[in-house]
């Protein structure tokens, strides 16, 4: 039985090793083309139950609630999905000379939500989402810039400062904590930003959108690392 193994195997793996049959004895080229289909053959099952495992996942993951076509726009924004990426952009003009940029990341924390009695699931956190948004006023302007948490029903402004058009040219100074302004000042920096269209509507668009592009990217990367196992 192991003859009948063996022979095939012999006219498939020797011809490489040409410059060695001189020096190896049949036994031990029997061993070696033995030891070779032996290791082939482990790497080709994980390689295997990796695949199997992952297009189980994928499919389960579209049979539970597949992820639908983002939208290309929200309430004049343009919405720029970056496939592959954790963070999406939204961009428009407000009046006559200015240009809005709003650079939203994936859910990046969470806050537990207190619940009544001592059952808990993983549903009970409130997610939470940064947004940078970025006002420009024509060429050569500075850049007013707001640092924003986007809960799942409203925008919580954190930090506002000017910063030149270059980010990468000096800190800037970031100003106090929002919390630390004025009642009035901060109830007015929240109308400025609702009049161009960031506002609790827009939180509640960002968290859906979000919610679809985790899935997406995940059964993505998925996909992306089973063709890499199955590349030859």
């Amino acid at each position: 039985m192991a003859y009948r193994l063996l022979r095939p195997l012999r006219r498939t793996l020797l011809s490489p090793l040409c410059s060695h049959s001189k020096t190896l004895v049949p036994h031990q080229q029997a061993s070696f083309s033995l030891r070779t289909y032996v290791t082939e053959m482990r790497k080709s099952a994980f390689e295997g139950n990796i695949l199997r495992l992952l297009r189980n996942e994928i499919q389960y993951e579209l049979d539970r609630s597949p992820p639908f076509q983002p939208v290309p726009e929200f309430n004049s924004f343009s919405v720029d999905e970056r496939p592959g990426e954790q963070w999406i952009r939204l961009n428009k003009n407000f009046g006559e000379n200015e240009e809005i940029k709003v650079e939203v990341t994936m859910f990046d924390g969470s806050v537990p939500v207190k619940k009544t009695g001592n059952l808990t699931t993983e549903e009970d956190v409130t997610l939470h989402i940064t947004l940078i948004v970025d006002i420009f006023k024509g060429e050569g302007s500075k850049v007013l810039e707001f640092v924003c948490s986007a809960w799942p029903d409203s925008i919580e402004i954190q930090k506002v400062f000017m910063r030149g058009r270059d980010q990468m040219a000096g800190l800037p100074y970031m100003g106090p904590g929002f919390k630390e302004l004025d009642d009035e000042l901060q109830n007015s920096l929240y109308k400025f930003l609702e009049a161009r269209g960031v506002n609790d509507d827009l939180a509640v668009f960002l968290h859906g959108f979000m919610k679809n592009k985790d899935k997406t990217e995940f059964i993505r990367w998925m996909g992306t690392v089973k063709s890499f196992i199955e590349k030859k």
